[in-house]
């Protein structure tokens, strides 16, 4: 509902804090909010990602920044108005602070602030040359010996690594690394992104052949180039590989393929790392100031050790290695696991006329493509979202605005509805002995995600094979691995002339151990998660990814990671962060991450 009093009354509201904020009032501030507020800052005040719960959160966070921060000028967004519906108003707003401008949303509840969502948009002085202050390209006029857009794209190439050292590298050069890689690039950042594949974009098209994305494409843009408006709702995996090599060319991305990172390692002295590459059979050091691990949530295999593995006379490998179905036709397969990757592989081997059983070794949550994407994202990331004039920047801010504490309750009903209209298919997968659940708290697919990041299949085709019995399902543990397949630790045995272990990945800083040392890793501790205490998310209680995104215990180093919504969405704030630091500016980070459960 629009109404010009919900304008006064947040305009209002705004006017409070701001003069409370000048004048270093912080009680008269954190007065303006209520007992059950929250307050998520995205860089702008903490120089972090930090949701801080209840007024106290708000106080101490005021208490420490506001020196610094020194914001003002706080505002409805020009072109919006607030909108009230359910006792709750709620309103776009700008704001900035001594160093930048901001972007947020804002939700009042009976006169005060019940949710404030504040977001860096850019840094002052060192704004993106975007719209009116875009790059005129062409030379217009003469000059001798003046060097063509190649030649000075040319020269580049030749010497960042090499005469020149970069400002950040970053390991990994998939969606992450890509997003980031465009981000920094607009900001002046001088960046090499490092990708051990023969060419962009081949971290998908070496997966099996029938992966595709699972999410929706309102939901997977890349920064600056959204997909074009004819690009199918779920893209195979090589054409995203295709639309990733393309976009690192005409984002002009220093972008160095059939790279492998050896080591790297940060003194404490010059301030800046020692990063061991190997590039065309060479030996080549770079000396950044940052260093971004962007090897994926999903990157750092988790390959089980079953007794016997050593003695099987088949094919076994981890899913990331999986070839495809093709030279497995008429032969017996093995998927130990039971969520999307599992799904998936299993689905293309049957087609291939593979004999194929999947082993559920614990309960998965499935929900249809089809009404997730009508209840769980329709009214953000779809045609129909468009055509009401969302877009992909409120999308993205209205999904943050809402605090991982309560977030679940929002998702409740989502899931309690597609429980309701999909009712026939849940019988269906529970008559052949699928186990499955909803979440801890029945908050369904996309709490699962962003506490463990597994435990869940979004279904395009493959529950109605195991319904039927064309993919056979085997519950129970592993006991071991014999020369012709498995065994049970009910005493059964499957036959197997493949086995695949679609058994997921481990935490990120998996690779910080590998590249860096065990000691850095540990540091650090464990990345994903928000310490929710729910399976494989253990506490403490973050209200944020942990360690993602933002300052980690190492100095300098950074980790960047997630699905494509992230990689766009979360790409912003790292980049600001980064660039803040090589322009000297302070960035005084509010509560630090703490490190947990460093998994030796």
């Amino acid at each position: 509902m629009l109404d010009a009093t919900h304008d006064a009354e947040v305009q209002g509201v705004l006017d409070s804090l701001g003069e409370a904020l000048s004048r270093g009032d912080v009680d008269t501030a954190v007065a303006l909010f209520q007992s059950d507020s929250y307050w998520r800052d995205l860089v702008s005040f903490t120089w972090n990602l930090r949701t801080m719960e209840g007024p106290d959160a708000v106080r101490d966070m005021l208490n420490t920044q506001m020196a610094a921060v020194k914001p003002a000028n706080w505002q409805i967004a020009p072109g919006e108005v607030a909108t009230h519906d359910g006792g709750i108003t709620t309103a776009w707003i700008t704001f900035e602070t001594d160093v930048s401008r901001g972007y947020g949303l804002i939700r009042i509840k009976d006169g005060l602030i019940w949710t404030l969502l504040t977001s860096m948009t850019e840094l002052k002085g060192h704004e993106e040359p975007l719209g009116y202050e875009r790059p005129l390209g062409a030379k217009h006029g003469s000059g001798k010996g003046r060097l063509s857009w190649r030649e000075e794209r040319d020269k580049e190439i030749a010497e960042l690594g090499h005469t020149t050292q970069p400002y950040t590298v970053i390991i990994g050069g998939g969606q992450g690394g890509i997003a980031l890689g465009a981000r920094l690039r607009q900001l002046g950042v001088p960046t090499i992104i490092i990708e051990k594949n023969e060419k962009a974009g081949d971290s998908w098209r070496n997966r099996y052949k029938s992966l595709c994305l699972h999410d929706p494409v309102w939901y997977d843009h890349l920064p600056y180039m959204p997909f074009p408006p004819n690009w199918p709702v779920f893209a195979p995996k090589d054409k995203i590989g295709d639309w990733l090599e393309m976009y690192t060319k005409v984002m002009d991305l220093n972008y160095w393929t059939r790279t492998t990172c050896k080591s790297a390692k940060f003194d404490e002295t010059t301030k800046e790392w020692s990063v061991v590459v190997e590039r065309e059979g060479k030996e080549i050091t770079l000396r950044p100031k940052q260093l971004v691990m962007a090897t994926g949530m999903s990157g750092k295999a988790n390959v089980p050790n079953f007794p016997g593995m050593e003695n099987f006379k088949g094919d076994q490998h981890h899913s990331s290695k999986h070839p495809g179905p093709d030279a497995y036709a008429g032969k017996k397969a093995v998927v130990i696991g039971s969520n999307n990757s599992a799904h998936d592989i299993c689905a293309a081997l049957w087609e291939a006329g593979v004999d194929v059983t999947m082993v559920q070794r614990s309960t998965t949550h499935i929900v249809r493509s089809e009404p997730l994407m009508e209840y769980g994202l329709g009214d953000l990331y779809s045609e129909r979202a468009v055509e009401a004039g969302m877009t992909t920047q409120k999308a993205d801010m209205i999904f943050a605005s809402l605090p991982y504490k309560i977030l679940h309750e929002f998702q409740i009903p989502v899931y309690e509805k597609i429980k309701e209209v999909d009712a026939e298919f849940y019988a269906g997968l529970e008559k052949a002995g699928f186990q499955l659940d909803w979440g801890a708290d029945g908050s369904g697919l996309f709490m699962k995600y962003l506490r463990r990041g597994s435990g869940y299949y979004i279904d395009v085709g493959a529950s109605q094979l195991v319904i039927d019995g064309s993919i056979k399902l085997k519950a129970g543990q592993v006991a071991e691995i014999v020369e012709d397949g498995v065994m049970f630790e009910d005493g059964s045995k499957l036959e197997a002339d493949l086995i695949v272990y679609a058994t997921g990945y481990g935490s990120m800083n998996g690779w910080i151990a590998d590249l860096i040392d065990q000691d850095t890793a540990d540091k650090v501790g464990k990345c994903w998660g928000l310490g929710s205490d729910t399976p494989k998310d253990p506490g403490p209680w973050e209200g944020e990814q942990r360690n993602m995104w933002k300052p980690t215990q190492q100095e300098a180093l950074w980790m960047h990671g997630g699905n494509l919504h992230q990689s766009r969405h979360y790409s912003q704030y790292l980049s600001l962060q980064i660039k803040a630091r090589m322009e000297g500016i302070a960035t005084p980070v509010y509560e630090l991450q703490e490190s947990h459960h460093l998994g030796r």
